[in-house]
């Protein structure tokens, strides 16, 4: 079986890093994140239970799982908001596990919140302009005016374009609309430059229309960036994964392809359940 409208692709399992493809070796994509038994207890509780990750360059991978699973727990780990009890996290090869949330930033490791996190008293193109003047370390320059800055704004017209919002630089975010407003969140995000960008709920209280457009966004981001993605909107997720981790109870029980992970009993089972059956025919 395979998601309307999206080919079928077939990624093997972790293993020695080549497949066989017509007789010749292929190298797959290297691994540019890696949790290895991520703990965190809150007292006698464990959000997360040696939970292990692994994201390869240029894949969207998506990470599913009930209420309650420890999915902004483990996201939390790996953007450096929380620490870990136990385990370790590696970015493009290096030990980030202790480094705080900016050091991950520049590493090129982003977070894009699950709740909208945007200047609503400013335009558009202003949130932008702050954002790119954050990742280039640039400041106004001496006594003129940040407007002055016309490199700068270009490029943030450039960002709103990017993101769906070039028809809207002169609004006040606040007085976007939800959807339009996770749009600005995510061009703030790209803004800082990602190698890998993480995505907490992108979908969240959005109607159809604005789901549609957040999914064609990221669709349009493939290839450019690595996300990692937590989402509820299943149909979504099958739609825009390349592959896709199910966390229960605070573990990794399977990843795989699309088509994987719907077969799997485990994640029937824990998650997705009979009623998922209508959504990926």
């Amino acid at each position: 079986m395979s998601a309307p409208g999206r080919p079928k692709r077939e990624i093997p399992p972790r293993g020695d890093g080549a497949q066989r493809q017509g007789g010749a070796m292929s190298v797959l994509p290297a691994e540019m994140l890696r949790a290895d038994g991520l703990v965190k207890r809150f007292g006698g509780l464990a959000a997360t239970d040696h939970a292990d990750l692994s994201v390869r360059a240029g894949e969207l991978h998506a990470l599913i799982g009930p209420n309650g699973a420890g999915k902004t727990t483990l996201i939390h780990q790996l953007s450096g908001a929380l620490a870990p009890t136990r385990g370790t996290i590696h970015f493009d090869g290096r030990d980030i596990t202790r480094l705080p949330i900016h050091e991950r930033a520049r590493l090129g490791l982003v977070r894009s919140y699950q709740i909208t996190s945007v200047f609503g008293r400013l335009s558009v193109l202003d949130n932008l302009a702050l954002a790119l003047q954050a990742s280039d370390g640039g400041r106004p320059g001496f006594w003129r005016p940040a407007r002055a800055e016309h490199a700068r704004y270009e490029a943030a017209a450039a960002a709103a374009a990017r993101v769906g919002l070039g028809a809207r630089t002169d609004r006040i975010a606040g007085t976007l609309s939800h959807g339009e407003q996770r749009q600005l969140e995510i061009g703030l995000a790209l803004a800082l430059r990602p190698r890998l960008l993480l995505l907490d709920e992108p979908l969240a209280g959005m109607g159809a229309e604005e789901s549609e457009r957040m999914v064609a966004l990221l669709q349009g981001l493939r290839g450019e960036v690595t996300m990692l993605l937590v989402e509820h909107d299943m149909d979504a997720v099958f739609r825009l994964a390349d592959r896709i981790s199910a966390l229960v109870s605070g573990k990794v029980i399977a990843t795989g392809t699309p088509d994987d992970i719907h077969a799997h009993p485990d994640v029937r089972r824990a998650y997705l359940g009979d009623e998922f059956e209508g959504i990926y025919t």
